[in-house]
């Protein structure tokens, strides 16, 4: 099992090789709790063509947690106030964990795809680190006070715990914003396989709410006029947790930038439209080349 260390936090990875033809290897980081099953459609897109590096965020599937012995085992509510207050993750931790695991993998150039909190980790790793070729960047933002911020009911749904409800419920009711409502009820079959990915690879809550520190105190809406790597922004009209809004900021501050939309698309559109996304990434990788 491949794994990268920094500052003693173990962060595995998945390298998958191709048949292609030597081409750098696409990147994917996934969003706040999710675990490497989230971009499975994509990653099985590209495995034709490109190696694919696949890594768990730092407390999420197979990487160590990396938090304060004590913090986990504090009471819910006093938790979450220390991680967001003191002791939680930062994207530019993150993104640091990211080269870690590059280099580890022995990659120069790679083709970063990230999604949400993915998205985030991706532009602060290509603002600071030097192998990002390209920028995939999905359901995302620059943050800071000039971003749309994510809406307060979804905040509060996606943490909220139903009382009495077991962890499979409370994982159904928390993912329910992400989801377009029409592609669940049409989907109850993946849906319940989506929930068996999330209840063995996702982040549990301390890990969850250390990563939900780092987006809340991101901000790199004042540095991306140094992006100099060629941009596709991807975003759903009808995301509910980011708002579609902050794909034109983005397109805005990022030179070499164009934005794609899906019209209709949820937060996970890559997975719900991901025939449209899959075709819209390997064209995008596929000028790059």
């Amino acid at each position: 099992m491949p794994q990268a260390t920094r500052d003693g936090v173990s962060i595995y990875y998945e390298h998958d090789r191709s048949d292609g033809d030597g081409r750098a290897p696409v990147v994917f980081v996934q969003g706040l709790g999710f675990g490497r099953w989230m971009w499975r459609w994509q990653r099985e897109a590209v495995a034709d063509d490109y190696d694919v590096v696949a890594p768990d965020n730092r407390g999420t599937g197979r990487s160590d947690v990396g938090l304060p012995p004590l913090v986990p085992r504090l009471p819910g509510k006093l938790r979450a106030l220390v991680l967001f207050k003191l002791a939680g993750y930062s994207i530019g931790g993150l993104a640091a964990d990211l080269e870690a695991v590059l280099d580890d993998a022995g990659i120069y150039d790679a083709h970063i795809v990230g999604a949400s909190m993915g998205g985030m980790i991706a532009q602060r790793y290509a603002l600071e680190y030097s192998r990002a070729k390209s920028l995939t960047l999905c359901c995302t933002t620059h943050g800071g006070v000039d971003a749309a911020p994510v809406p307060e009911e979804t905040q509060e749904h996606m943490f909220d715990t139903p009382d009495g409800a077991s962890e499979r419920e409370t994982l159904r009711h928390r993912m329910r914003p992400a989801f377009n409502d029409r592609f669940t009820n049409r989907n109850p079959h993946l849906m319940d396989r989506i929930l068996e990915w999330r209840l063995e690879q996702d982040a549990d809550d301390p890990a969850r709410e250390a990563q939900a520190a780092a987006v809340l105190n991101f901000d790199v809406s004042d540095r991306l006029d140094a992006l100099r790597i060629p941009t596709l922004i991807l975003h759903g009209t009808d995301d509910r947790v980011v708002p579609v809004e902050n794909a034109r900021l983005l397109e805005e501050k990022i030179a070499d930038s164009r934005v794609e939309l899906v019209e209709g698309g949820s937060h996970l559109f890559f997975i719900e439209d991901a025939d449209e996304v899959n075709e819209t990434v390997l064209s995008f990788l596929e000028e790059q080349t």
